[in-house]
């Protein structure tokens, strides 16, 4: 619902006070002119007594000339005064009202728009073609922050959708072996065994998601909580032993060159995403595959990078590893992961006042390096 205005609007408001201040001045000019009149008329030159004169047809004795002059002079400043104050003021109405309706257009439009505007008509635009003044100005501002919502309403519906469809692949799952098991009359103990283990497995995926998303919400939303001096190669070590069993199992070499660098940060985020990195190496690579990680300092930023063997990257698609339910480039098709793991690494590098690049390693493979903020440029 939209608020009711109250009292006049700004048209009027704005053409009330140009004409109050135009009368104000006219009132002032006219009896100005009035005491102006009276006084030159009044300085005439004596005439002898007992002298009279005509003036507009009447006899006038000559010590009341100056007096009979200065009335006549008077009305007649008042009377053409007066048309010329009723002109002034009614010209500067009519001009002030149809100047200020031309300046206020741009802001009528904006206001139409905004009444017109809802989730599913965000492509509407103002489109402001006249001066370029402040109220153009204004319009292109109101256009480009509906350029950044309905990018934002995109994102979120897409982000919803994705989210929805992720999580109901192991609620599915999950129904369709209880509808299974509980269908057959002579499940024995090995296939409700069976049963749970699968179940387990998707309830660990759900959860793994949800996790995923809420942390990818805070991060959005909220930003760094509670911040302090963060270890990178402290917080290195704690991702490496949840990865290390799966890498191990798989061949996978990795090689660790410690810069000793320190950053002010959460550390509970900053393990995340170190965890993500090193998961996605693991996850991504090649079966005795290597993994290198490097962290370094330098003036302005401090650099996490982590560089794996894998399979080939397209160039053009790296951009769309940072987004929601991307896996090496393919959109919501692999079986392991969340989908969320370089969106949260953006994410909580972002909220850090840092950024993070990646680029393929030739002959396969991704480097991800995280660029934050070096303690002295905090």
């Amino acid at each position: 619902m939209t608020g009711r205005r109250r009292g006049p609007g700004l048209r009027a408001r704005v053409t009330l006070l140009a004409t109050g201040l135009v009368a104000v001045v006219s009132v002032l000019l006219l009896w100005l002119g009035w005491l102006l009149a009276g006084g030159v008329v009044a300085s005439v030159p004596s005439l002898p007594d007992g002298t009279t004169v005509v003036v507009d047809g009447v006899r006038v004795r000559a010590e009341q000339l100056a007096e009979v002059l200065a009335d006549n002079a008077r009305e007649r400043v008042l009377l053409a005064g007066s048309v010329a104050f009723v002109c002034v003021v009614a010209a500067t109405a009519l001009l002030a009202w149809l100047v200020t309706g031309r300046v206020l257009r741009p802001l009528r439009e904006v206001t139409a728009t905004a009444h017109r505007l809802s989730v599913e008509s965000l492509g509407e635009r103002i489109g402001h073609r006249g001066a370029r003044d402040e109220v153009a100005e204004l319009a292109d501002t109101f256009d480009a922050m509906l350029d950044r919502l309905q990018a934002a309403f995109s994102t979120q519906r897409q982000f919803v959708a994705n989210a929805s469809h992720e999580l109901r692949t192991p609620l599915a799952v999950i129904r369709t072996e209880l509808d299974v098991t509980l269908a057959d009359p002579d499940a024995d103990e090995a296939e409700l065994r069976r049963m749970a283990e699968v179940v387990r497995a998707a309830t660990l995926r759900a959860g793994e998601l949800v996790e995923a998303l809420l942390v990818l919400a805070r991060t959005d939303g909220l930003g760094v909580g509670a911040t302090g001096p963060v270890d990178l190669a402290t917080v290195i070590a704690g991702a490496w032993r949840s990865a290390r069993t799966e890498a191990e199992q798989r061949g996978i070499t990795a090689t660790f060159h410690d810069g000793n660098p320190t950053v002010i940060g959460d550390s509970a985020l900053l393990e995340r995403v170190a965890g993500n990195l090193l998961e996605n190496a693991v996850r991504h690579n090649l079966d005795g595959g290597w993994i290198d990680v490097r962290t370094s300092r330098g003036p302005q930023w401090t650099t996490l990078t982590v560089t794996s063997s894998g399979q080939a990257v397209d160039p053009h698609r790296v951009a769309e590893l940072f987004e929601p339910f991307r896996r090496g480039g393919v959109d919501r098709t692999a079986h392991t992961g969340t989908g969320l793991g370089l969106s949260i690494v953006r994410a909580v590098a972002r909220a850090h006042g840092g950024q993070v690049t990646a680029e393929p390693v030739p002959g396969g493979g991704l480097s991800v390096t995280v660029h934050l903020p070096s303690v002295a440029h905090l």
